[in-house]
């Protein structure tokens, strides 16, 4: 009895570690078929080709079918939505009731269903079927790419608490291609749409760190840190990282925090999609692929790591005098500094005081500081150059660009004679205020913005740079959830018609959202005249005149325009927490120590009562530094 304690002992400690390592990203067995499809789609099937399944039960595969990268995109779909069309008209004949007689292809898609399968689970189905395309080449190559930034990865992630299998994740996101751009707007590896990738990057018209893998992993493992602080486990950190923090708390307020099954298999939030749904399982995929490489891919090497050279610029500095020091090409220098915008190279601006410029050791005949150091006179300046023109890109508006530039729209209307003040275009160059008025001044037909982009159910990730792509994460993604998605407040109508008073709103703004007058919601929730309104506090609404879905999406815009005119100013670099003390106030706290506004300490600490804190209460400040715009 004795002899076998140790072992005993072993076996235990060796079973706890497996059950630390499961409850870390668990995969309950009612999401193995899910897994295993995603598996199939990274491994199995190439990019000239595809399935076609069930988009609620991912074990119902129907068929393989070829679609060949070559075809043209009209020809796919006209291929692709024939077999649905044969395919729907199969279910509907067995969703009747037919079971005897079949035909063959009857029969075989009766085999593919669970046996004893309902006439009423047959009928949903019809309308149930989806396309996937093959990712195995893309995905073989995102694994080799991966190596160039694994050990950063790593490194990031580790010291923020982040576990390093999250490496993963870009798999799913954008087959580890530095270059991805989606129809939504999201770029780089990680995917970082504007709003989001403002919190913790600079993104402007000069730098776009989006598209440095070094900094947008940084600020990817604070966007996942602060989910997990938010959400408490990585199942629903992951989900938040695609669908929003606000969307899902609101799940698992609904089914529970960790019931990850109920949440992915019933939650019908409006936004919440089937990417949001897979995403999950997708990267529990993509993380079974990457921690068994030779499994699925064997003989696959990852690409090795750039050994780089770093510098942060002490003043601003011309691409052409910087070229010329280091010996190299405009198409070197920008490949290993994809976050300079066209503006440098076009050089209508200066490399920006403050930049962290990389260049490969190895090229080097001298450190890289010290090049930067002996650059002659007309090469370094100590200040930028004046903006003369800004080219629009998707998703601008004249008033965002207006606060780019702290300027003013009409300013921008004047300078480049705009017929109205909403009709500017994707690829449009606009004329800004340091270039003085037009030479000649002449009415400019103004070009409708372009339609929203129809999201393609294609999913697909660029394998070459510059390609615009649809990832499989933001492919299907809606406009709401991209707006504010580490934004974890909610800003949704309850069915009870309903909402929480969230910092920034007044009854105003609910009166001028629902086109009513204030003193109707005043009377609606008996509220004493110029009695203000608490966060926190929950309003009810009219929603006779404007519906629940125009009051969400006008709010949400609200709430998007102040967020993005204060992370025009600022980035979040860290967070750090604080132990409440007695007598001390939560707004005094916020704005006067920490000078971070309420609505960001909320975001940070969404569970918190603003007005019973009390003495021992642990809370998350965020730590901002000022971004330097040039």
């Amino acid at each position: 009895m004795t002899s076998s304690k140790p072992l005993l002992l072993l076996l235990f400690l060796f079973f706890s570690g497996l059950s630390t390592a499961d409850e870390t990203f668990p995969q309950p067995a009612e999401l193995q078929p899910d897994v295993d499809f995603w598996i199939n789609i990274f491994t199995t099937y190439d990019n000239d080709e595809g399935v076609l399944h069930d988009n609620r039960n991912l074990a119902i595969v129907y068929e393989r079918l070829a679609i060949p990268e070559k075809m043209s995109r009209r020809e796919r779909q006209r291929r692709v939505q024939k077999r649905r069309k044969a395919l729907q008209a199969v279910l509907r004949s067995l969703a009747s009731g037919r079971r005897d007689q079949l035909s063959a292809e009857e029969a075989r898609v009766l085999a593919i269903w669970p046996e004893g399968v309902s006439n009423k689970t047959l009928s949903k189905a019809v309308g149930q079927i989806r396309f996937q395309q093959g990712l195995k080449d893309r995905f073989q190559q995102g694994l080799q790419r991966s190596g160039r930034w694994r050990e950063h990865v790593n490194k990031e992630f580790s010291a923020l608490n982040v576990p390093i299998e999250i490496a993963a994740l870009p798999h799913v996101e954008s087959s580890y291609n530095p270059n991805a751009r989606s129809h939504v707007g999201a770029s780089g590896i990680w995917q970082f749409t504007r709003s989001t990738g403002r919190r913790f990057l600079r993104v402007d018209h000069v730098v776009d760190e989006r598209n440095d893998p070094f900094a947008a992993t940084r600020a990817a493992g604070r966007l996942l840190a602060h989910n997990y602080s938010i959400t408490g486990n990585w199942p629903m950190a992951i989900t938040a990282y695609n669908h929003g923090l606000g969307g899902v708390r609101r799940a698992m307020r609904k089914y529970g925090d960790t019931a990850y099954v109920d949440i992915l298999r019933k939650y019908n939030g409006r936004t919440f999609g089937f990417a949001s749904r897979n995403f999950y399982v997708a990267f529990l995929a993509a993380k079974e692929v990457d921690q068994n490489v030779g499994k699925y891919f064997p003989g696959l090497k990852a690409e090795s790591a750039v050994n780089y050279s770093v510098v942060s610029l002490p003043t601003y500095v011309s691409v052409s005098g910087l070229m010329k020091a280091l010996g190299t090409t405009q198409k070197k220098l920008a490949q290993h500094n994809p976050a300079l915008q066209a503006t440098v190279w076009q050089k209508s601006k200066y490399l920006p005081k403050g930049y962290e410029l990389r260049f490969p050791a190895a090229g080097l005949q001298q450190s890289l500081s010290g090049i930067i150091g002996s650059l002659p006179a007309d090469a370094v300046f100590s200040r930028q150059l004046p903006d003369m023109y800004h080219r629009v890109s998707r998703g601008d508006t004249l008033s965002q660009i207006a606060a780019t530039y702290k300027t003013r729209v009409s300013t921008l209307v004047a300078l480049n004679n705009l017929n109205s003040s909403h009709r500017i275009r994707a690829g449009q160059q606009l004329r800004l205020p340091a270039a003085g008025p037009a030479p000649v001044v002449a009415s400019i037909v103004s070009v409708p913005a372009p339609e929203p982009v129809v999201q393609k159910e294609m999913a697909a990730v660029a394998a070459t740079p510059g390609e615009t792509v649809s990832t499989f994460a933001s492919s299907l993604l809606g406009s709401l959830q991209t707006s504010l998605l580490s934004d974890p407040s909610d800003y949704s109508v309850a069915a009870d018609k309903t909402i929480e008073v969230q910092p920034l709103e007044t009854l105003g703004h609910f009166g001028d959202w629902l086109q009513i007058k204030t003193q109707r919601l005043r009377d609606l929730n008996g509220l004493a005249f110029r009695a203000p309104v608490a966060v926190g506090q929950r309003i009810r609404l009219d929603l006779n005149t404007v519906d629940a879905k125009v009051f969400e999406e006008r709010r949400v815009a609200y709430h998007r325009v102040q967020q993005d005119s204060f992370f025009r100013e600022h980035v979040i670099s860290g967070v750090t927490e604080h132990t409440i003390q007695a007598g001390e106030s939560i707004w005094i706290l916020a704005l006067r120590r920490f000078d971070v506004p309420i609505w960001l300490f909320r975001q940070y600490n969404p569970g918190v009562d603003m007005h019973k804190v009390r003495p021992g209460t642990r809370v998350q400040i965020p730590l901002l530094t000022d971004v330097e715009r040039s």
